[in-house]
Protein backbone atom coordinates (compact mmCIF):
# COMPACT_ATOMS: atom_id res chain seq x y z
CA UNK A 1 0.00 0.00 0.00
CA UNK A 2 3.00 1.96 0.91
CA UNK A 3 4.03 2.07 -3.09
CA UNK A 4 0.39 2.48 -4.06
CA UNK A 5 0.14 5.92 -1.69
CA UNK A 6 3.66 7.18 -3.73
CA UNK A 7 1.64 6.70 -6.81
CA UNK A 8 -1.02 8.76 -5.51
CA UNK A 9 1.31 11.67 -4.58
CA UNK A 10 1.98 11.44 -8.57
CA UNK A 11 -1.67 11.81 -9.48
CA UNK A 12 -1.77 14.97 -7.27
CA UNK A 13 1.16 16.61 -8.91
CA UNK A 14 -0.21 16.37 -11.89
CA UNK A 15 -3.65 17.98 -10.63
CA UNK A 16 -5.85 14.62 -10.37
CA UNK A 17 -7.40 13.21 -7.57
CA UNK A 18 -4.74 11.03 -5.68
CA UNK A 19 -5.27 7.29 -6.47
CA UNK A 20 -2.76 5.46 -6.97
CA UNK A 21 -2.34 1.51 -7.50
CA UNK A 22 -0.02 -1.09 -7.91
CA UNK A 23 -0.63 -5.13 -9.26
CA UNK A 24 1.57 -7.40 -7.52
CA UNK A 25 2.55 -11.17 -9.10
CA UNK A 26 1.32 -14.44 -7.51
CA UNK A 27 4.80 -14.29 -6.09
CA UNK A 28 4.14 -10.96 -4.58
CA UNK A 29 6.67 -9.03 -7.09
CA UNK A 30 6.12 -5.52 -7.91
CA UNK A 31 4.36 -6.44 -12.11
CA UNK A 32 2.73 -2.80 -12.60
CA UNK A 33 1.76 0.34 -10.94
CA UNK A 34 -0.75 3.26 -12.15
CA UNK A 35 -2.34 6.45 -10.97
CA UNK A 36 -4.72 8.78 -11.78
CA UNK A 37 -4.34 10.47 -15.07
CA UNK A 38 -7.67 11.83 -16.54
CA UNK A 39 -6.38 15.32 -16.31
CA UNK A 40 -2.62 14.80 -17.77
CA UNK A 41 -4.49 12.89 -20.31
CA UNK A 42 -7.93 14.09 -20.91
CA UNK A 43 -8.94 10.17 -20.77
CA UNK A 44 -12.18 9.37 -18.20
CA UNK A 45 -10.87 6.10 -18.36
CA UNK A 46 -7.66 6.63 -16.70
CA UNK A 47 -8.05 5.58 -13.57
CA UNK A 48 -5.28 4.65 -11.16
CA UNK A 49 -6.51 1.23 -11.16
CA UNK A 50 -7.17 0.38 -15.14
CA UNK A 51 -3.89 1.99 -16.01
CA UNK A 52 -1.95 -0.59 -13.49
CA UNK A 53 -4.19 -3.39 -14.86
CA UNK A 54 -3.34 -2.31 -18.18
CA UNK A 55 -0.08 -2.29 -17.99
CA UNK A 56 0.69 -5.75 -16.03
CA UNK A 57 -1.33 -7.28 -18.80
CA UNK A 58 1.22 -5.72 -21.11
CA UNK A 59 3.50 -7.16 -18.83
CA UNK A 60 2.57 -10.74 -19.14
CA UNK A 61 1.32 -10.47 -22.64
CA UNK A 62 -1.59 -11.65 -21.36
CA UNK A 63 -5.11 -10.14 -20.24
CA UNK A 64 -5.82 -12.85 -17.22
CA UNK A 65 -4.45 -11.52 -14.08
CA UNK A 66 -5.04 -14.92 -12.30
CA UNK A 67 -2.86 -15.37 -9.42
CA UNK A 68 -2.39 -11.53 -9.36
CA UNK A 69 -3.60 -8.83 -6.31
CA UNK A 70 -4.47 -5.26 -7.30
CA UNK A 71 -3.69 -2.55 -4.51
CA UNK A 72 -5.02 0.59 -4.69
CA UNK A 73 -5.34 3.38 -2.30
CA UNK A 74 -9.33 4.35 -2.51
CA UNK A 75 -11.76 1.47 -3.38
CA UNK A 76 -12.82 1.15 -6.70
CA UNK A 77 -15.59 2.71 -8.64
CA UNK A 78 -17.92 0.50 -10.89
CA UNK A 79 -15.58 0.70 -13.79
CA UNK A 80 -12.57 -0.02 -12.33
CA UNK A 81 -14.57 -2.56 -10.34
CA UNK A 82 -15.84 -4.37 -14.10
CA UNK A 83 -11.64 -4.62 -15.05
CA UNK A 84 -11.32 -6.22 -11.94
CA UNK A 85 -13.61 -8.72 -12.70
CA UNK A 86 -12.60 -9.39 -15.88
CA UNK A 87 -8.92 -9.19 -15.71
CA UNK A 88 -9.10 -12.61 -13.19
CA UNK A 89 -7.44 -10.71 -10.93
CA UNK A 90 -7.08 -13.03 -7.27
CA UNK A 91 -7.93 -9.85 -4.91
CA UNK A 92 -8.27 -6.49 -4.54
CA UNK A 93 -6.95 -4.54 -1.54
CA UNK A 94 -7.92 -1.13 -0.45
CA UNK A 95 -7.61 1.37 1.60
CA UNK A 96 -10.43 3.90 2.05
CA UNK A 97 -13.69 3.31 1.63
CA UNK A 98 -15.72 5.37 -1.20
CA UNK A 99 -19.37 6.32 0.22
CA UNK A 100 -20.29 7.92 -2.70
CA UNK A 101 -18.71 5.86 -5.60
CA UNK A 102 -17.31 2.72 -4.34
CA UNK A 103 -18.02 -0.94 -5.89
CA UNK A 104 -16.25 -2.98 -3.41
CA UNK A 105 -18.58 -2.77 -0.42
CA UNK A 106 -19.73 0.57 0.11
CA UNK A 107 -22.18 1.51 -2.08
CA UNK A 108 -22.38 -1.09 -4.42
CA UNK A 109 -20.30 -4.80 -4.13
CA UNK A 110 -19.83 -5.42 -7.78
CA UNK A 111 -16.82 -7.76 -7.09
CA UNK A 112 -18.26 -10.23 -5.11
CA UNK A 113 -21.47 -10.49 -6.98
CA UNK A 114 -22.74 -13.64 -7.14
CA UNK A 115 -24.16 -13.65 -10.60
CA UNK A 116 -20.56 -12.79 -12.20
CA UNK A 117 -18.29 -15.39 -13.48
CA UNK A 118 -15.15 -14.14 -11.32
CA UNK A 119 -15.42 -12.95 -7.73
CA UNK A 120 -11.78 -11.77 -6.17
CA UNK A 121 -10.76 -11.92 -2.61
CA UNK A 122 -11.76 -8.39 -1.09
CA UNK A 123 -9.52 -7.19 1.86
CA UNK A 124 -10.24 -3.43 3.04
CA UNK A 125 -8.88 -0.78 5.42
CA UNK A 126 -5.18 -1.25 4.92
CA UNK A 127 -3.74 2.22 5.87
CA UNK A 128 -6.97 3.52 6.03
CA UNK A 129 -6.20 6.72 8.06
CA UNK A 130 -3.29 7.37 5.31
CA UNK A 131 -5.00 7.04 2.57
CA UNK A 132 -7.93 8.84 3.39
CA UNK A 133 -6.11 11.82 4.46
CA UNK A 134 -3.98 11.78 1.43
CA UNK A 135 -7.76 12.68 -0.20
CA UNK A 136 -9.08 15.02 2.13
CA UNK A 137 -5.93 17.28 1.80
CA UNK A 138 -6.23 16.82 -2.10
CA UNK A 139 -9.45 17.97 -1.89
CA UNK A 140 -9.26 20.75 1.27
CA UNK A 141 -6.08 22.56 -1.05
CA UNK A 142 -8.89 22.75 -3.77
Amino acid sequence: MRLALQEADKAALGGDVPVGAVVLSPEGELLATGHNEREATADPTAHAEVLALRRAAAKLGRWRLTGCTLVVTLEPCTMCAGALVQSRVDRVVYGARDEKAGAAGSLWDLVRDRRLNHRPEVITGVLTDECAEQLTRFFRDR
